[in-house]
């Protein structure tokens, strides 16, 4: 049995049909979530070690790495039946977005931090912990979540151009 096969049949009858109905965004959502673990294991990782004084940076860091998994998982799985584009626009188009998302990212964090004070002295290093994991890697992630699957199925992974654009070669991708 393959592993889909296995967790539809995992699935209760009764919600299986707006799965489906929203397959899509259900691969998009598990595409976020696995490189919002990524990104969570990666910020901590660098904030407790070698960019302890840095955290914008080990989230940014953390983020663009996250970004570069979520381009390949999102073009082969999420948008696989959409685009039309070439390669390079396409990835032009993901990464344009994706910056403009980790700008929108950052700014729950940079207000926890350097608007609202939320950082040692001013709390335990575990208030910190906490309030930089809800400002950068809830609050953060969410908004800059609903920005990108806006923009990816409005100009990154289009259905018009899969639809009008004639087949490319190989060599145009």
């Amino acid at each position: 049995m393959a592993p889909s096969e296995w967790l539809v049949s995992r699935i209760p009858e009764s919600i299986l049909p707006r799965i489906i109905a929203y397959a899509g965004f259900v691969r998009f959502a598990l595409v976020g979530l696995f490189t919002f673990i990524l990104t969570t294991v990666l910020f901590f990782g660098m904030k407790t070690t070698v960019l302890d004084e840095k955290p914008i940076t080990a989230f940014s860091i953390a983020t663009l790495i996250a970004t570069v998994v979520s381009y390949v998982l999102n073009r082969e799985w999420s948008f696989a039946e959409r685009g039309g584009r070439s390669k390079r626009h396409e990835a032009s188009l993901f990464f344009l977005v994706s910056a403009i998302a980790l700008g929108i990212t950052q700014i729950p964090l940079a207000l926890s931090r350097y608007v609202f004070d939320l950082q040692a002295p001013n709390l335990s290093l575990v208030g910190e912990h906490v309030a930089d994991f809800i400002s950068g890697s809830v609050l953060g992630t969410l908004l800059a979540m609903a920005f990108r699957w806006w923009a990816f199925r409005k100009w990154v992974f289009p259905t018009e151009l899969a639809d009008a654009e004639p087949e490319q070669s190989e060599v145009d991708r």
